[in-house]
């Protein structure tokens, strides 16, 4: 049986390690999906409602992305945040410029950029999409009453699943076993049933239960 019991340790420390590795990226995909699907419902308001300068600056920001140069990056994303903050241009390269700092490990950079999204962010998407990531970055620094606040905060109804797995997250980084078993099963049930993030929540909960 403690061969079964080290087995099991064993498989939950792989996970907690697989997760931390990978979360990042996992949240990044979120942030394409959500970009992608207000991307013409915002096109075509800010045609209406905004000068065309937004969307050429825009496309330079974009045009920079492609390159992957993080300075330059940053530099369009301030851009398109001084002047044209108030459309969902500004808060769509914030939240991609924060993705790059991210992956350049210039993580105050990206927690200043997601914060400026959840403070100036028409779309209630993109907010949501900020804290979370946000959030994350904050669950790495071990900064867990933080990372809380914002995973508590009111968020859209198709995001409870993803805010309760990493409210489970940050429960099971401060050894709350049992507060962390109840925000995984939340976030299975909140979660849509052939969605492969799905499969995630449940591996999860079930080395939680296995390390019981």
């Amino acid at each position: 049986m403690a061969a079964l019991d080290l087995q099991e340790q064993e498989q939950l420390e792989e996970l907690k390690a697989w997760w931390k590795d990978n979360r990042s990226q996992i949240l990044g995909a979120l942030l394409i999906a959500v970009i992608a699907i207000g991307g013409w419902r915002g096109w075509q308001y800010y045609q209406r409602n905004q000068s065309i300068q937004a969307a050429t600056l825009y496309s330079e920001f974009v045009r920079q992305l492609e390159g992957n140069d993080s300075g330059r990056v940053n530099d369009a994303a301030a851009a398109m945040m001084d002047r044209f903050g108030s459309t969902a241009y500004a808060s769509r390269a914030a939240l991609l410029a924060a993705q790059v700092n991210e992956h350049g490990k210039d993580v105050a950079h990206a927690k200043s950029q997601l914060q400026w999204v959840i403070d100036h962010a028409v779309e209630a998407d993109l907010r949501d999409v900020a804290r979370l990531r946000l959030a994350s970055l904050l669950l790495d620094d071990g900064k867990y009453a933080e990372a809380m606040t914002f995973l508590q905060a009111e968020h859209s109804a198709s995001f409870d699943g993803l805010y309760a797995d990493l409210q489970g997250d940050v429960l099971n980084a401060q050894g709350k076993v049992d507060e962390a078993r109840s925000a995984y099963k939340l976030a299975y049930e909140k979660t849509d049933n052939k969605s492969m993030y799905r499969n995630l929540i449940k591996m999860k909960l079930d080395a939680l239960v296995a390390s019981k």
